[in-house]
């Protein structure tokens, strides 16, 4: 690409070359006296340099390319001159009705798409894309590699089962069948809701692979709760209930407001000040004057240090550990006895205690029956525990689910008609706190609204004018 531009440089610095474009005069440009400037920076560079004449003269070049498909000064004579030797008399044909009709058929371009259609004659760029090869190094290095193990004998595991196929085919081995297509016709009916599943592996997939399909585990066939997804509610919630259902509603309602105002007065009760606690005027002076004295204090603690140390050494006559004598070799081996004869006594008292339990027999079995009856219950509770979490919300976050409210009507509400009856809840939060009960999501608060700047108010001028 560089030898072509360099030839069109120099064919287009000849003194015969041929210009498509008028181009002015240089000595009408340079006319008047240039004006020196420095051009020692790239600023002054590109603001003072005048480059006018080599981009028309590039512009020129270009153009002609694309005209003639290269420069003017390069093309021979044949291909810019023709000989014009006049029109040629033909022989008029007087043409018959299918022929008229036929030259009417034909469809010239219209101007529009003559306009449109390309005239540049510089040829496409050629798509380097096109010749290159996805992954091409790695397929050659794997290439390399697979004639170097060549080379030495040794097979891949391709061709190996390759060569292992061909030779079951030869033996006379039925082929495996081949999987029929989902948009056949011709295939057997699967039913979705059948019993037994249809068996959908292949046998050669699962031989060349040497894996199985991923097995369903059986926890995900477990329920996360064992409540039902509507709960009816009980028969004092109806529109026209019977009186003592509807009192045991109401009793219930009044147990879980209860239940909150005991709550309410217990955080107030640990929140509350106590007075006996606060601090009085005579605590405070002592805090004022707690630096004060702080020297006199230190010198009585020193001397009281002293003077208890000196009573203890006197009462028990014990030497400190810098001037303790060493032992002698009588009152070692005194010490060792000792504890020999400790040791004796432990194990003398474990073997007695071991004796003893044999006439213990029948106690030790009445004891082992009350484990293990204490074991069985405990083992019952903890299933039956086990039963009631799975009716009771887990802690999936960081929120605790919270009971919604009973939905109750006093009795001076109760409407005894359809007619008349006003509907109370709202039927997206009542299935909203179901999936959270039956532990399908966790329990969740609607996100806060948090400001990041300050409003700022200003008033405007007009608003201050009509003030």
């Amino acid at each position: 690409m560089s030898a072509a531009r360099k030839h069109k440089r120099v064919a287009a610095s000849q003194p015969g070359f041929l210009s498509l474009k008028g181009s002015a005069d240089n000595s009408e440009l340079g006319a008047g006296r240039k004006k020196r400037v420095n051009k020692n920076k790239k600023k002054s560079w590109n603001k003072h340099s005048d480059i006018q004449d080599v981009e028309e003269f590039l512009e020129d070049v270009r153009l002609q390319e694309r005209a003639t498909g290269g420069l003017i000064a390069d093309k021979p004579d044949e291909s810019l001159f023709f000989l014009d030797i006049g029109e040629t008399k033909k022989k008029k044909i007087v043409p018959t009705g299918e022929e008229e009709n036929k030259r009417r058929k034909i469809q010239r371009p219209l101007k529009v798409d003559l306009i449109l259609q390309p005239n540049s004659h510089i040829p496409a760029p050629k798509d380097i894309l096109a010749y290159q090869q996805p992954n091409a190094k790695k397929l050659r290095r794997k290439e390399e590699q697979a004639e170097h193990l060549a080379a030495k004998g040794v097979v891949s595991r391709r061709k190996r089962l390759l060569g292992l196929r061909r030779a079951a085919y030869a033996a006379g081995t039925p082929i495996r069948e081949k999987t029929v297509a989902n948009n056949n016709p011709e295939r057997g009916y699967y039913d979705l809701w059948g019993e037994q599943p249809v068996e959908t592996r292949d046998g050669f997939y699962l031989e060349q692979t040497k894996k199985m399909l991923v097995k369903r585990p059986e926890k995900l066939n477990e329920k996360p709760s064992e409540l039902p997804a509507i709960e009816v509610i009980a028969p004092g919630g109806s529109y026209n209930p019977d009186f003592f259902s509807h009192q045991a509603l109401l009793q219930e309602a009044h147990d879980v407001e209860v239940k909150k105002v005991k709550a309410e007065d217990r955080l107030e009760r640990q929140l509350a000040v106590n007075r006996k606690e606060l601090a009085t005027e005579e605590d405070t002076f002592k805090e004022q004057i707690q630096g004060l004295l702080e020297e006199e204090e230190g010198e009585e603690e020193e001397k009281d240090v002293t003077e208890e140390t000196a009573e203890d050494e006197e009462d028990t006559g014990v030497v400190p550990s810098a001037q303790q004598e060493k032992k002698t070799e009588k009152q070692r081996r005194k010490e060792k006895a000792d504890k020999l004869k400790e040791q004796e006594r432990l194990s003398a008292r474990v073997l007695s205690g071991r004796r003893q339990q044999l006439f213990q027999l029948r106690s030790i079995k009445q004891d082992l029956q009350k484990r293990e009856k204490r074991t069985h219950l405990r083992q019952s509770q903890r299933k039956i525990n086990q039963l009631a979490e799975k009716t009771q919300p887990r802690r999936l976050g960081r929120l605790k689910f919270q009971t919604p409210d009973l939905e109750v009507q006093l009795s001076d509400e109760l409407a005894g008609s359809l007619r008349r009856l006003k509907p109370e809840g709202n039927l997206l939060k009542d299935r909203f706190k179901s999936f959270q009960k039956r532990n399908m999501i966790e329990p969740r608060e609607r996100a806060k609204f948090k400001r990041r700047y300050k409003l700022k108010y200003s008033e405007k001028r007009a608003f201050k004018a009509v003030t």
